[in-house]
């Protein structure tokens, strides 16, 4: 099974490929990846120098070109896939039909991965990726339990990568429109998921009250630890009168107890969340995988690894891997 992790910068790249990671996915400093955030993502040149030393360690990089291209400007995420081919990248993750296609026609030899952005969760939409455009991996959306992707895995002929730890996204992945109502920027067109240009924090009576755009989306009391403000993650007033959590509670994902059961259904790659984190926070969720992963293939025990202090709200949760709601 194939430990896929995330790097933002170089530093965690080195990281990543330290703590055990068998592949590290990156991306652009531009809008055509997901985590467009400022002081993110890579320059040619520097994706040039780590796909070296991860080849030199035997390691794989792939590049997530994952935005949805804008009509009338198509020329950056051309020249993203352009430039990952000319590197030497072992794949490229994409996610629309058109650019798809473009990698296709213009790079045949460069390996296609079908992102999640896609939203691909059925045999009849995966194995037309596969026909249409040679897609050799999917990675699927956190909506399926750990028996439907083991059926949906009997049902088609592509490699499948699910997303084991991290960051939580109550939307089916790449249909979310809350951040473009509050801000104007779109995760899925402008690659960036409440902007930290939007991002305000005050001090209001006693409180720490975070803000997005104009909408106040949280208020702390001294001794509670603030969280990044995003839509889904906030607090608001409903018809209870009483400030909750409406959408989500901050928690992480975190499948490590399920390894034996994944393996199993037959995953091929597990997928760790985070390019937007820092090295620490790489180091310790790929070396704590690296761990169980080696475990779960020995048919060991799945060794505990307390994460708790690098989750969301200090807590975690299998998800819908092991759905009990219908």
């Amino acid at each position: 099974m194939e430990l896929v992790c995330p790097a933002g910068t170089p530093a965690s790249l080195r990281a990543a490929l330290d703590a055990g990671a068998d592949v590290v996915y990156v991306g652009f400093r531009d809008e055509t990846n997901a985590r467009n955030f400022p002081g993110l993502n890579f320059s040619p040149e520097e994706l040039t120098e780590s796909l070296k030393k991860a080849h030199d360690m035997g390691r794989q990089v792939y590049v997530a070109i994952n935005t949805y291209p804008q009509a009338g400007n198509l020329e950056p995420w051309y020249k993203a896939v352009d430039t990952a081919a000319k590197i030497g990248v072992d794949a490229v993750i994409l996610a629309d039909i058109g650019l798809l296609d473009y990698a296709k026609r213009q790079h045949p030899e460069l390996r296609r991965h079908l992102s999640v952005q896609a939203s691909a969760s059925n045999p009849e939409a995966i194995n037309f990726y596969r026909s249409a455009f040679d897609v050799q991996r999917v990675v699927l959306p956190r909506v399926l339990t750990v028996r439907e992707i083991a059926e949906l895995i009997g049902e088609i002929d592509v490699e499948t990568e699910v997303f084991a730890f991290g960051g939580m996204c109550v939307m089916a992945e790449g249909r979310c429109s809350l951040s473009s109502y509050a801000t104007g920027k779109s995760p899925n067109m402008n690659g960036v998921c409440s902007p930290a240009s939007h991002v305000e924090y005050e001090q209001r009576r006693g409180k720490l009250v975070s803000r997005l755009g104009e909408f106040t989306i949280n208020s702390f009391p001294n001794e509670e630890a603030a969280g990044y403000p995003t839509l889904c993650k906030g607090r608001f007033v409903g018809h209870t009168g009483n400030p909750s959590y409406l959408f989500e509670e901050p928690t992480s994902l975190n499948v490590m107890m399920m390894l034996p059961e994944l393996i199993q259904a037959g995953v091929k790659a597990l997928k760790i969340e985070g390019r937007q984190r820092g090295k620490a926070y790489v180091h310790q969720v790929v070396s704590g995988y690296r761990k169980a992963i080696d475990a779960a293939m020995k048919g060991d025990p799945v060794p505990f690894v307390d994460m708790g202090n690098i989750t969301e709200g200090t807590r975690s949760t299998a998800g819908a891997y092991e759905k009990n709601w219908r």
